[in-house]
């Protein structure tokens, strides 16, 4: 349906800013920086970080981690990789984008001996996109080492991942695929001396504990153990009583720095929602952007709309094949986009770096999700903006994310927007 374009003033009592203000788009879409926003459960004391030469890393690991221009450890790489370069089991709570990645993967190119002929590392992650990325992160730091990596998911042939495993001395998977190839007897995992779980509270929340305890089973039972997640809950400390060895609990707790995310939401007419949004985008000054939706259909609204609109958008949701998710990632990390239309499901797992605002332009209904879309931004030292559109009825899903997480947003003065078509 095509709505007739209109001048619409939202507030009463605001003058139209007649003149378009040129929109600046910052491209510090890849800054390769080790730096977080974080802060540790425990006191520090005020102490600075230390070098990664101060741990004892090989010369090959610390030249890798040179090339990638890493300048400092964040707090969970300090706090977990001496403790992983012993080769003990270790619970590495952080949040996504935190270094945890490095982290274990120091262990693992650490542990790894080349051209012995089997699986050494194992890294279950929940989702494709994580797999893949954390693929590409252990064969960064491995680049000075002759390690071969396999990368194991559904959604494509079995094939090319028959041929990649017989010569993989790390393997990086899902559990679904995973299990699949035990079942048919075509990876062999009784030489795994490193073992990661990583985001550890979203595989359970995901149903995969069942698979995620029989692949363990596959293991063996002298290996070290490393777990990773966003929150350490009840289901995931019984997983490491069951398969641990003692381990070393180390935290780091992102926190929302008041001085560096600004947290704002607008309350509109949900039919004016779609002009707002686009208005925002438009006239403030941004590098990379999200708007997150609670469903696939008003994803696809969205992306469409914006599309309409000028604005550089791309669609992510659960129902994407694995060619039209890879596709849309491709797209991304060419430049091509300029804002990121997802669901929290389809953004499980995509850490990307250099988000300067977050929309909601759905309230999520579950109030954890707000932490995890809100946490996507203002990171290293950055500073970020999360914009919720609030319309009539989601007043009681805004009022439980403010009342479960304790954040304070304020309430933004609606500009004058000039209406949209709608198709």
């Amino acid at each position: 349906m095509h709505v007739t374009e209109t001048q619409t003033y939202l507030s009463l009592g605001i003058e139209p800013d007649m003149k378009e203000k040129k929109r600046k788009i910052n491209k510090k879409r890849y800054q390769k920086t080790a730096f977080s926003c974080l802060h540790s459960i425990t006191n520090l004391g005020g102490n600075k970080m230390k070098s990664f030469t101060d741990f004892d890393l090989s010369n090959q690991i610390l030249k890798s981690i040179q090339d990638k221009d890493f300048e400092e450890p964040t707090e969970i790489q300090e706090k977990a990789i001496p403790h992983i370069i012993e080769g003990r089991d270790v619970i590495a709570g952080s949040a996504t984008g935190s270094g945890k990645t490095l982290a274990f993967a120091a262990g693992i190119v650490e542990n790894v001996k080349p051209e012995v002929g089997e699986i050494q590392g194992l890294v279950l992650a929940p989702t494709r996109e994580l797999a893949k990325q954390v693929s590409r992160a252990i064969d960064d730091f491995s680049r000075h080492h002759e390690y071969n990596i396999a990368t194991i998911h559904g959604g494509v042939a079995y094939e090319p991942q028959y041929r990649a495993i017989k010569k993989a001395e790390v393997v990086v998977a899902t559990p679904g695929r995973l299990l699949d190839l035990v079942g048919k007897g075509r990876i062999d995992l009784s030489g795994v001396n490193t073992f990661v779980l990583d985001e550890a509270d979203r595989m359970l929340d995901m149903g995969f504990i069942d698979d995620v305890e029989d692949i363990i089973k596959e293991t063996p039972s002298d290996k070290q153990t490393i777990f990773t997640s966003a929150t350490i809950r009840g289901e995931v400390m019984r997983l490491a009583e069951r398969y641990m060895n003692n381990p070393v609990d180390v935290f780091a707790e992102k926190r929302v720095d008041p001085n560096k995310l600004e947290q704002i939401y607008y309350d509109i007419p949900g039919h004016l929602k779609l002009s707002l949004l686009v208005h925002l985008i438009k006239e403030e000054e941004t590098d990379l952007s999200m708007v997150f939706c609670n469903t696939r259909r008003t994803v696809e609204f969205v992306e469409r709309n914006l599309k309409n609109q000028g604005i550089r958008a791309q669609a992510i949701h659960g129902g994407f094949s694995q060619k039209q998710r890879d596709k849309a990632m491709e797209k991304f990390e060419a430049g091509n986009v300029d804002v990121l239309v997802c669901t929290d499901v389809a953004a499980r797992g995509l850490d990307i770096d250099g988000i300067s605002h977050i929309y909601n332009y759905d309230i999520p209904n579950d109030s954890k999700q707000y932490m995890h879309r809100i946490g996507r931004t203002a990171r290293a030292g950055e500073e970020g903006k999360a914009v919720n559109i609030l319309a009539k009825d989601q007043h009681d899903d805004f009022r439980r994310v403010l009342r479960d997480n304790s954040v304070k947003v304020e309430k933004g003065e609606t500009p004058y927007v000039k209406k949209v078509k709608i198709n």
